[in-house]
């Protein structure tokens, strides 16, 4: 295996919801990255069961870390349990969307 899993976060890094100017790692929307010899699982979700760009971001998802793990297989799975708050978000990912405050 010639990655490591701060490959695959570097490429989840470049995954970005188009209304959002954060990034899905930074946003907390991956729950877990499991690395087997094989497969590369990312369990991930949304802030919304009814986000119009999930299908484009899942896309998104498999298309990147593909190009991190080639030739290893990629799986995206998405996940509703537990359910995705703020809480999940990185600071720099509150700092840029101006969730600073304790009250958020």
């Amino acid at each position: 295996m010639a990655f490591t899993k701060d490959d695959i976060v570097g490429a989840l890094k470049t995954v970005f919801d188009p209304e959002i100017p954060v990034n899905i790692w930074d946003m907390g929307l991956v729950y877990d990255i499991v690395i087997s010899r094989n497969m590369v699982i990312i369990k991930m979700t949304f802030t919304s069961p009814t986000c119009p760009m999930m299908e484009d971001i899942l896309n998104q998802v498999k298309s990147a870390v593909s190009r991190v793990v080639a030739p290893t297989d990629v799986q995206v799975d998405l996940v509703w349990e537990p359910a995705w708050d703020l809480s999940r978000m990185s600071d720099a990912a509150r700092l840029e969307l101006d969730l600073t405050n304790e009250g958020w």
